[in-house]
C-alpha cells in the first residue's frame, strides 16, 4: 500500500489543475488506507469548484463521510449555548488555559477565547479539525485557539497544551449521555492535563427516566402489511426510539427519577452499574420508558432536555418501548430496571 500511495502522490503534479483528477486520486488515496491525504485533496478540490459540479459534489461526500449530523444541529441549540458561554465566563480568568475535548465546529473554544482564555481543543477526525480551524481562523481567534488533530487520550500537556489546563470544557455527551465515551475521556484528562483544583464544565451528568406514553399516529413497530402479520420481524428493531424533544411526541407518566449521575471531574474510574426500582405511575397506558439527561454545568448552570411540551433541545431522548403497553391506574407501581457499561445504556421493564 505504500508503494501504490508514493506512485499516486508522483501523479499529483501532473494533474494539479484538474478537479476531476484531483478527485480521483483522492478516491484511490482512501482505498490505499491514506485518509488525511485524500482528505486534504477534497478540501483543495472544493476550494477550487466551490462545491460546484461533479468534482465539487465528489469533494463535499469525501469530506462528509463519517461526520456525523449532529454536528449541525448541536450549534443551533440557543438555550444549550447560553449555559456552556455563561458557565466558561464564571469559571475564566485572565491567564486561564482552557482545554476543549471534542472541537467539533469550534463553537465552545471561541466562546472561552472570547472571554480571556487562551484554548487548546483537540479533535480525533482530520476532516473536522481542518474545518474548525478555518471556522477559527474566520472569526478572528487563530491567535488564541490551537486545534490539535488527536484524541485527547493521545494529548501530551507539555508538547501539545504547553502546560496543564485550568479549566476542561467538552460536550461529548450522547442522546444516552455515555455512548460517545465521555467517562473514559474525562478519567484520562483530569488524571493527565489538569491542573489541581482545574474546573471541569459540565461538572455532573445525569440519566433521567420516567414511564411514558407514545402519542405518535403510529408505532414504528410492523404489525399488518398487504394483509401478512410482520410483527416476528419487530425482534431485529433496535430496543431504543429517538424521540424529538418539543414535538409532543411522548407524555410522561411518572415523576422523573435520577437513574445514574455521573461526576465528570474525577480521575477514579467509574464501574458499570446495575438497579431496578419502582415507579409510580400517575395511570393510564404506558408505552415504556423514556430516557433523557441533565448537565450540570457548575454550581450554577444547568441544562435538561426533559421531553415535555415548549422545550427544544439539540439532544434528544429515547423511548425504551415495552414488549406491550401496561395498562395502570393512579400510582401503581411498575418495576424498571437500568444497567450502564460506562459507554452504553440499557432499560428495560422487569417481569
Amino acid at each position: 500500500m505504500i508503494d501504490r500511495i508514493a506512485q499516486l502522490s508522483a501523479l499529483l503534479p501532473q494533474v494539479s489543475d484538474d478537479p476531476r483528477a484531483l478527485i480521483a486520486i483522492a478516491r484511490q488515496m482512501i482505498a490505499a488506507g491514506d485518509r488525511p491525504r485524500a482528505l486534504a485533496l477534497a478540501e483543495q478540490v472544493h476550494a477550487m469548484t466551490g462545491g460546484r459540479g461533479e468534482a465539487g459534489v465528489t469533494a463535499a461526500e469525501i469530506l462528509s463521510d463519517g461526520v456525523f449530523s449532529w454536528h449541525f444541529i448541536i450549534p443551533r441549540d440557543r438555550a444549550r449555548n447560553d449555559a456552556y458561554e455563561q458557565a466558561l465566563r464564571r469559571a475564566i480568568r485572565p491567564g486561564s488555559r482552557v482545554l476543549e475535548i471534542g472541537t467539533g465546529t469550534g463553537l465552545l473554544a471561541m466562546m472561552a477565547a472570547r472571554a480571556g482564555a487562551h484554548v487548546v481543543t483537540c479533535e480525533a477526525d482530520p476532516a473536522i479539525a481542518s474545518a474548525a480551524r478555518d471556522v477559527v481562523a474566520a472569526n478572528g481567534y487563530a491567535d488564541r485557539v490551537t486545534v490539535v488533530n488527536k484524541h485527547s487520550t493521545d494529548l501530551d500537556p507539555i508538547r501539545d497544551m504547553g502546560g496543564l489546563a485550568d479549566i476542561l470544557v467538552s460536550e461529548i455527551v450522547s442522546n444516552d449521555l455515555l455512548s460517545e465515551g465521555v467517562l473514559a475521556a474525562h478519567e484520562d484528562a483530569v488524571a493527565r492535563l489538569l491542573a489541581p483544583d482545574a474546573v471541569v464544565i459540565p461538572a455532573r451528568g445525569t440519566i433521567r427516566v420516567a414511564l411514558a406514553r407514545d402519542l405518535r399516529d403510529r408505532s414504528p413497530r410492523l404489525c399488518d402489511a398487504s394483509g401478512f402479520d410482520l410483527t416476528a420481524f419487530n425482534r431485529l428493531a433496535l430496543p431504543n426510539e429517538t424521540i424529538r424533544v418539543g414535538m409532543d411526541q411522548v407524555a410522561l407518566c411518572s415523576e422523573p427519577v435520577d437513574l445514574f449521575s455521573f461526576d465528570f471531574a474525577t480521575a477514579e474510574r467509574r464501574k458499570p452499574e446495575r438497579r431496578e426500582f419502582d415507579i409510580s405511575s400517575f395511570g393510564g397506558r404506558i408505552d415504556g420508558i423514556v430516557q433523557w439527561i441533565a448537565l450540570t454545568l457548575d454550581p450554577v448552570g444547568r441544562y435538561e432536555n426533559r421531553p415535555e411540551p415548549g422545550a427544544a433541545s439539540c439532544w434528544a431522548a429515547l423511548l425504551w418501548r415495552f414488549p406491550a403497553p401496561v395498562d395502570t391506574k393512579a400510582n401503581d407501581c411498575v418495576t424498571i430496571g437500568g444497567a450502564h457499561e460506562r459507554d452504553r445504556v440499557r432499560l428495560w421493564v422487569s417481569d
